[in-house]
């Protein structure tokens, strides 16, 4: 290929819309533009990265015995409506209507194309299937931010597993997760896997891989002593054990005028905020419901939502609050309620001598023993996790990192099979659901991360894996013996089946220089009237910057040398 040819429109100045260096060096280097929020085209540069990203992903795929097919990106609303998707409200569809007034919606995941597929498998003799799909998925982002790495609409790589048991899906899931390993090595970009929340029935918990990256909408707890993971909402961690004094013999009140906050209560009235009970008031699935925590702990609302099975939580109202406990945030406490569900985080347990509100304004209790005084319904890890805290596992100190997710693992059981009357004979003859597997991996994410993790001031790094060319051969100055030359060796990288561009255009050697190294190619071969003289060319390896003068005729062989040593 040729630079004069291809279309790299790139900038000087870093674009004012980019929030990350990721999204700032695509746009600068000439790989994407936005159309709008969430939407964006790809240019020739991220078109051949993208190629190559899927050629990796489709090597790793098929080696586990998996099978391309290609499902409709649109699918109408009742196929949508027997797995429940199509009204639940957590799911982000676009929707929208044919000629003929009939419902459908852009996938978002094609979980529904592929029950409806699978409907014809009838044995299990022809147990267990694993299809893929490179495909166009749409989500209704309300926050689209950080370029590729968090759109609404994006190449999406899906996996589906049909299984006739739990341990055949244990199996798919092992297999994909060593692929979706192998796929990351090749790609050099860190991952840490970690249990999701998202861990419906049918087979192993779900796993989500995520790539530490400021450019993250996520927050992971790791542990590099052991290996724990855990997204920040699921963590946990081990706290010390706390010895409290015997405390009162009963709750005694006392005034505490103007006190609204943890930190009021602490510094005004000598009560320390690991010796509060937080009171908080939720409705749970309509259900007002008291949530106790320590005092110097954040609630998480997945864990309250995980513990409780509901199906949706919100913090309760102000006159809610009032009507139930007759008084204002600030003075709640669950001391001698009674009437209303009690839910505690764990690190409450067998506390005493403690403070909380006394459901009068302005007035709290001391010397409160919770498990004497508060009539708690149910135990539960609510809390968030702090750095530093104990890892769980191993007691050492857990890192939280900001990290963007680039991969799931997913056990779906029987849920969609049975919605969409997928089922097999098994071995004995009875009829029943076949246990599915999702996987999916973002394309254009995994591009971005790869951006974020492998850039420099001057610029994109590529792996050699999916850089959009290897090597780019550079003329420095506009003569016709150095063109030729150019031309010369262009033509013989070619043909030893290297990917390779040659910079044809008639621009300035530091104009040349500073694009290649923008746009991240791997490897350049500099051409110049000084060197032809002597019979050799510079090899630039851009990861280092570390230029050798290499003999013409030895040239092919060692940039083929060189790119065997790359990663």
């Amino acid at each position: 290929m040729r630079w004069s040819w291809m279309y790299i429109p790139t900038l000087r100045e870093d674009p004012a819309e980019a929030d990350t260096p990721g999204h700032r060096l695509l746009l600068r280097a000439g790989y994407i533009r936005q159309a709008m929020p969430g939407h964006y085209s790809l240019l020739p540069l991220a078109v051949r990265v993208r190629a190559k990203v899927m050629a990796v992903i489709r090597e790793e795929l098929e080696a586990i015995g998996a099978q391309e097919v290609a499902l409709p990106t649109m699918l109408p609303a009742p196929l949508w409506q027997r797995s429940g998707r199509w009204d639940a409200p957590d799911e982000p569809l676009f929707r929208l209507w044919d000629r003929k007034g009939g419902d459908a919606a852009l996938a978002v995941s094609y979980e529904e194309g592929a029950a409806a597929l699978a409907a014809e498998l009838s044995s299990y003799k022809q147990l267990p299937q694993i299809w893929y799909q490179f495909q166009t998925a749409y989500r209704d982002e309300p926050r689209p931010r950080a370029g590729l790495a968090r759109t609404r609409e994006f190449t999406l790589l899906n996996s589906y597993s049909f299984d006739l048991s739990p341990d055949g899906l244990d199996r798919a899931l092992k297999a994909h997760q060593a692929a979706c390993e192998r796929i990351f090595a090749r790609l050099d970009i860190p991952v840490i896997p970690v249990v999701s929340f998202d861990a419906p029935s049918g087979g192993s918990a779900s796993t989500e891989f995520m790539c530490p990256s400021a450019a993250g909408e996520d927050e992971v707890a790791h542990c590099a002593a052991c290996g724990y993971a855990a997204e920040l909402d699921r963590a946990t961690s081990r706290l010390p054990q706390t010895v409290d004094a015997p405390g009162l013999p009963k709750p005694e009140r006392f005034d505490t005028p103007g006190a609204r906050t943890i930190d009021d209560l602490a510094t005004r009235f000598d009560a320390p905020a690991d010796r509060q009970i937080k009171t908080l008031v939720y409705a749970v699935d309509g259900q007002l419901t008291l949530v106790l925590l320590r005092g110097d702990h954040t609630l998480v609302e997945r864990k309250l939502l995980a513990a409780t099975g509901a199906s949706a939580v919100r913090p309760a109202e102000a006159d809610e609050i009032r009507g139930a406990l007759g008084a204002s945030p600030g003075s709640l406490g669950a001391v001698g309620v009674t009437d209303l569900p009690i839910i505690a985080d764990e690190a409450l347990r067998g506390r005493r001598d403690m403070f909380t509100g006394a459901n009068i304004d302005d007035v709290h209790l001391r010397g409160v023993d919770i498990e004497r005084d508060i009539a708690v319904g149910r135990w539960a890890d609510l809390r968030a996790i702090r750095a530093g805290e104990p890892c769980p596992t191993c007691d050492r100190p857990l890192q939280v990192q900001r990290a963007m997710a680039v991969g799931r693992l997913r056990p779906l059981g029987q849920r969609y099979a049975e919605a969409f009357g997928v089922s097999v004979l098994d071995a004995e003859g009875r009829r029943t659901a076949p246990v599915m597997g999702g996987y999916a991996l973002g394309v254009e994410r995994a591009l971005a991360a790869v951006v974020e993790y492998h850039h420099d001031d001057r610029g994109i790094v590529w792996p050699l894996a999916v850089a959009p060319f290897q090597v780019a051969v550079v003329t420095a100055q506009p003569d016709d013996s150095v063109i030729a030359a150019g031309e010369d060796i262009y033509r013989d990288l070619r043909a030893a089946g290297v990917d390779v561009i040659v910079d044809d255009r008639r621009e300035r050697a530091g104009v040349k220089f500073r694009d290649v190294e923008l746009v991240g190619i791997p490897l350049r071969v500099t051409v110049g009237k000084r060197g032809l003289a002597d019979g050799v060319v510079e090899l630039t390896i851009r990861a280092t910057g570390d230029t050798t003068r290499v003999p013409l005729r030895d040239l092919v062989a060692e940039v083929q040398r060189v790119m065997a040593t790359l990663p």
